[in-house]
């Protein structure tokens, strides 16, 4: 163990101890279940969930090793070591250098604990487990089972405390929307909108995203998740803008549409579709419905408007705990045809319906949201209307 030196055990956990000690509890209730006796975390969504590490170097090997009995250990570089103290309240760290070989390290670890040999298992969902890694793993360990899904279960409902922190990150989403509509003139750029957008919700208290702002104008706003590129706007432009904001790693996200004098019919039509879309799904989301239940809601808005071709694609997906590359939680679950998990007060989601002429122009409005006893709360406050910005 590396002395901490000034460094305070804990002293920037976005929760209490007593907050991650009940989620390793219901981990551990599900690895029992599933039969593992040992969990070797990689995500570092899962990791923060359970222990409240957070760092941008997590593109190095990390590791929490979790076994049903018996203390945690995580596996860390030797760089990341002081931001481990200062985000977690585990004690046992095992510290590796640049020079080891960081899967041989683990093994070691696995080793000297006495776990080889038991029901060893791997969050094989994460992003961030490379191929050679697993193989490293499977090499070492003979068989390593699937503990996917195990860690994102208990994710999908948030604690009061997460709620909080979404509730956050919505207001500082406000913040940056409400400046990037602002800042939408004839003359502006597409990076002068994202500047106002960035800055306003990092002035309000936005961490750094999980993923850029989706920011596009004029025919470019047709090609899904354009990002800005400089772009001058000029009269008779649409602009379409959607961003996300952070507090404690927790996302919320928000969408809105502008045009620049005034929009043709067909494009007021399709917001006034999508308005109506968000407002059915809103309305349709309550405990105990399939999650499928607020997408055919929207798709059957879509449908008789005959804007079909226009909209292939889910309603929404959960929101929370985010790294790059993304700012949702869509591979734990989403609004779309065929999902029939039941929604359950806590559960976020973030639902952007938005309808494209591709090449020309999109047009969308979203809202995110959490599930309560009697139906959802909208977590923001930005006004739905389609913007028309004089000329």
């Amino acid at each position: 163990m590396t002395a901490t030196a000034g460094v305070v055990q804990g002293q920037e956990s976005a929760f209490p101890k007593a907050e991650y000690d009940a989620r390793v509890a219901r981990a551990r209730q599900g690895l029992v279940e599933a039969g593992i006796d040992v969990m070797i975390v990689t995500g570092p969504e899962n990791i923060f969930y359970l222990t409240g590490q957070q760092t941008p170097g997590y593109y190095t090997f990390q590791a929490l090793v979790l076994p049903v009995e018996g203390e945690p250990a995580f596996v860390v570089r030797q760089l990341e070591y002081f931001n481990f103290i200062a985000n977690t309240f585990i004690s046992d760290a095992a510290i590796y250098q640049d020079s080891d070989d960081p899967v041989a390290f683990l093994m070691a670890l696995i080793a000297a604990k006495g776990l080889k040999g038991k029901r060893v298992a791997i969050d094989k969902r994460g992003w961030f487990l490379p191929i050679a890694t697993y193989e490293a793993l499977q090499s070492a360990l003979g068989t390593v089972h699937d503990a996917a899904g195990i860690v994102e279960k208990l994710r999908a409902v948030k604690s009061p405390l997460e709620v909080e922190k979404l509730e956050r990150a919505a207001a500082y989403v406000d913040a940056g929307l409400n400046a990037g509509l602002a800042a939408v003139l004839p003359g502006a750029t597409e990076n002068d909108l994202v500047a106002a957008m960035m800055g306003a919700a990092i002035a309000a208290g936005s961490e750094y995203m999980g993923m850029e702002p989706l920011v596009s104008s004029g025919p470019r706003s047709g090609v899904p998740h354009g990002t800005w590129k400089r772009r001058r706007l000029e009269a008779g432009d649409p602009a379409f803008l959607e961003m996300a904001a952070c507090h404690d790693r927790y996302h919320a996200a928000l969408m809105r549409s502008v045009w620049i004098g005034k929009p043709p019919a067909e494009a007021v039509e399709m917001m006034k579709v999508c308005q109506e879309a968000l407002a059915v799904s809103l309305d349709a989301i309550k405990p105990g419905v399939a999650c499928e239940v607020p997408h055919l809601a929207c798709q059957k808005v879509i449908d008789a408007a005959g804007y079909t071709d226009n909209f292939r694609k889910r309603l929404g997906y959960s929101v929370g705990i985010s790294f790059a590359p993304d700012w949702g939680e869509g591979s734990i679950l989403s609004l779309n045809t065929g999902v029939k998990t039941p929604l359950v007060p806590g559960m976020a989601f973030h639902l952007p319906p938005a309808l494209r002429v591709y090449g020309r122009f999109t047009v969308g409005v979203s809202e995110t949201i959490v599930v309560t006893e009697t139906g959802c709360k909208v977590l923001g406050t930005v006004d739905r209307s389609f913007r028309e910005i004089a000329v």
